[in-house]
C-alpha cells in the first residue's frame, strides 16, 4: 500500500501527474485543483496517495493534503459517487467549501461539479451531514482563511465565532454560521453584524 509519494514531477497530463521517485515513475490521478498547484516538470513534489486495486488494474490517486484524501474517501461512501465524481467535486470545491456546503445543505454549490446532478447533490449533503464533522472543523478554518484573505478581518471573525460558542453552540456550528454570514456581509463586516447574521443562520 502506497501512502505518500516524494519525488520529482516528470510530466503533468490532463488528469494525472507522473512522479519520478528514484527512477521509477508513478502515475497519480489528481483533481484539477491539485494539478494547478503541484508545480511544473522538474520540480519536487509530495502527494498523499490513495491506492485502488481492482482485478485488472491498480490506480493511484494523489492529493496535496491528507484532508483532501479523507474527503475523497468520504465522498465515495455516498451511492452514485465514484472516484471520477469525487475528484470532480474536489476540483470544484476546496475541502473548506465542501464542509460549508454540507453544513449549510447547499446542494447548488455541490452540483456545480461536473457529473453531479440534483439527486447526487441531495444525497451528498444529506448523507454526509452527520458524518463529516469528524474533520470538518479543520476544513472550515481553511475556508474562513481563504474567504477573508491572509490576516484580513481576522479579529471580527474570531470574536464572532467566540461569541456564538459562548452562547452554547459548538465551535463547528459557530464557524459554519459565521462562514455563511461572511458571504452575506462581506469582508469588511464588524463582529456585531457577523454575530447577528450568524444567529440568523443558526435559527433557520
Amino acid at each position: 500500500m502506497i501512502g505518500k509519494l516524494k519525488g520529482t514531477i516528470d510530466e503533468i497530463g490532463e488528469d494525472y501527474v507522473l512522479v519520478d521517485v528514484h527512477g521509477v515513475c508513478y502515475v497519480a490521478y489528481c483533481s484539477a485543483r491539485t494539478l494547478s498547484k503541484i508545480g511544473s516538470a522538474g520540480e519536487a513534489c509530495v502527494l498523499f496517495i490513495e491506492t485502488y486495486v481492482r482485478e485488472d488494474q491498480l490506480k493511484l490517486f494523489g492529493f496535496m493534503t491528507a484532508l483532501e484524501r479523507e474527503w475523497f474517501n468520504l465522498l465515495q461512501s455516498v451511492q452514485g459517487v465514484g472516484a471520477k465524481v469525487a475528484l470532480a467535486v474536489l476540483s470544484t470545491l476546496t475541502p473548506g467549501e465542501l464542509a460549508n456546503a454540507i453544513a449549510l445543505q447547499d446542494r447548488a454549490a455541490v452540483s456545480r461539479a461536473p457529473g453531479v446532478g440534483p439527486k447526487v447533490a441531495m444525497r451528498l449533503v444529506t448523507e454526509l451531514k452527520n458524518r463529516a464533522p469528524a474533520f470538518a472543523g479543520e476544513a472550515i478554518n481553511i475556508a474562513l482563511k481563504q474567504e477573508l484573505g491572509e490576516g484580513v478581518a481576522a479579529a471580527p471573525v474570531a470574536d464572532a465565532v467566540s461569541a456564538l460558542t459562548n452562547l452554547g453552540y459548538s465551535r463547528d456550528q459557530a464557524a459554519n454560521a459565521i462562514a455563511a454570514a461572511m458571504k452575506t456581509a462581506g469582508e469588511g463586516a464588524d463582529s456585531a453584524k457577523l454575530i447577528r447574521l450568524g444567529l440568523k443562520e443558526l435559527g433557520r
